[in-house]
């Protein structure tokens, strides 16, 4: 059974940024709601080199029929060459919440 809702994730290396991301995909309706976590740490392989850096994470909620011009509203608007940017499907929770996640996504 494919999901109606759906959590698209991505992390920013600074509050701001991740203050930018959120309140754009919240504007274009892209998402209802998003919370920023942070700061984290991560660490990461990149061009061959493990690396640890403070990032803070964006959790847009999302009907799952916006999810494909969410990723991509987040990876053009991202400062990193490849942005992480993931969806992982609300597979339950409340009713009324979940509604409310596709009202707040419809133009």
């Amino acid at each position: 059974m494919a999901s109606e809702h759906v959590i698209v994730a991505t992390t920013t290396d600074s509050e701001e940024r991740a203050h930018a991301l959120a309140a754009s995909a919240v504007e274009a309706k892209l998402g209802a709601c998003a919370q920023i976590v942070g700061p984290i740490t991560s660490v990461y392989r990149w061009q061959g080199a493990v690396e640890t850096d403070r990032e803070w994470r964006v959790e847009v909620k999302s009907a799952a029929d916006r999810a494909e011009a969410l990723v991509r509203h987040l990876t053009e608007h991202h400062t990193y060459d490849v942005p992480e940017v993931i969806v992982t499907p609300i597979t339950s929770g409340h009713a009324d919440y979940l509604s409310w996640l596709v009202t707040e996504t419809r133009t």
